[in-house]
C-alpha cells in the first residue's frame, strides 16, 4: 500500500464535494450517534468535519468497528432499506445527508467510483485483520490513515487507542505496547496522544509488505 493509492484526495470525490458544498449540514458532538443499526436509511453522508465511525455490537457485547471516515469521505453506501451498522461521531463533527431520490444523474454517477473505493478498502480491511501480527496490523493501519490525510508525514488520529484496537480486533494495551515499540525503532514519533509522526515510511511499509 503506497503512500497516497487509495487516499480521499482523488478526482472523484473533488468533484462530489465541490457539487455538494451547498447542501445543509448538521453538527455531532462526540459521541453522537448519527444513526443506528435497524433505522431507515435516509440517504448518503459526507463528513465536511470531523470523523465517524462505523461499528456492530456483537452478541457478547463487545464493539466491532468496521470502518472509520474523515473529512471529505463518504458512507451509508450499502444495500436494503436500513441501515446494519451504527454510525457514531468520533469528535465534534458536521455531516452533509445527501438524499438519494434528489440525486441528479451526473452526481449519481460520480458516485459509483466512491462505492468502489469504499470497498476496496473494506476488503483491505479484512486483509489486515487475517495478520497474525500486531505490528503488522498497526502499521497498515497507520499507512491507510496517513494515504487518506494526503500522504503527510504527521497525522492526525481523532480516534482513541480503543477505537484502533475494536477496529484492528487488538486490545488497548497491544495497540498502546505496538505505538511505544514503533516509536522505540525510531519509525514514528508520537507528538500527542492523537497526533502521529511518520519518521520512516519506508520501514513502515516494509511491515506490511
Amino acid at each position: 500500500m503506497p503512500f497516497g493509492q487509495h487516499g480521499i484526495f482523488c478526482p472523484e470525490l473533488t468533484r462530489v464535494s465541490a457539487r455538494t458544498s451547498g447542501m445543509p449540514s448538521t453538527f455531532f458532538p462526540a459521541g453522537a450517534e448519527i444513526y443506528a443499526q435497524g433505522d431507515t436509511k435516509g440517504g448518503l453522508y459526507q463528513v465536511e468535519f470531523g470523523a465517524v465511525r462505523i461499528y456492530r455490537l456483537l452478541a457478547d457485547g463487545r464493539r466491532q468497528i468496521s470502518a472509520f471516515h474523515l473529512a471529505g469521505e463518504i458512507f451509508g453506501l450499502q444495500d436494503g432499506s436500513t441501515h446494519h451498522f451504527f454510525a457514531e461521531a468520533i469528535c465534534a463533527t458536521a455531516i452533509r445527508v445527501m438524499r438519494t431520490t434528489s440525486l441528479d444523474g451526473d452526481l449519481a454517477g460520480e458516485l459509483l467510483p466512491v462505492a468502489l473505493r469504499s470497498l476496496v478498502r473494506a476488503q483491505e480491511h479484512l486483509l489486515v485483520l487475517g495478520r497474525q501480527n500486531a505490528i503488522e496490523r498497526v502499521a497498515a493501519f497507520l499507512i491507510d490513515i496517513c494515504d487518506r490525510q494526503g500522504g503527510l508525514r504527521q497525522i492526525e488520529l481523532p480516534m482513541s487507542r480503543a477505537d484502533i484496537g475494536d477496529y484492528l480486533g487488538l486490545s488497548i494495551e497491544t495497540v498502546s505496547r505496538v505505538f511505544s515499540r514503533l516509536r522505540q525503532k525510531g519509525v514514528i514519533r508520537l507528538p500527542s496522544l492523537r497526533s502521529v509522526e511518520i519518521v520512516k515510511p519506508q520501514a513502515l511499509e516494509d511491515l506490511v509488505a
